[in-house]
């Protein structure tokens, strides 16, 4: 079966609940983070999240600061902020609202 990206859509939702479970996150990690998925169900790939991570910082939602890892080579780490929060309660229960209204239609056919 061709890939699909299902993750369209659910990005911001699934990054700042990462950020929020696992604060200081920079941006790689976040990958592995989300595509530890059984089958890369939901694969995400710079193309698509450092824009999102820009977008989400720009709004607001996130911010950023560099840091040094362990090796000496600076990171740029991002956390959730308060506006972030109500941005991710928002868009949790609108994927919620999704997700209700698609298993009804599944559980139909």
């Amino acid at each position: 079966m061709a890939k699909t990206h299902a993750l369209q859509g659910s990005l911001d939702l699934l990054v700042l609940e990462l950020f929020l479970r696992r604060q200081r996150l920079h941006g790689y990690a976040i990958m592995p983070a989300i595509a530890c998925s059984p089958g890369e169900v939901l694969p995400a790939e710079e193309g698509s999240l450092y824009p999102a991570l820009y977008r989400m910082e720009e709004a607001g939602w996130i911010r950023a600061e560099w840091t040094k890892k362990d090796t000496g080579r600076p990171a740029r780490v991002f956390e959730v902020t308060a506006s972030g929060k109500t941005q991710l309660g928002a868009v949790e229960s609108h994927w919620r609202a999704v997700n209700l209204v698609l298993n009804r239609v599944l559980m139909e056919a």
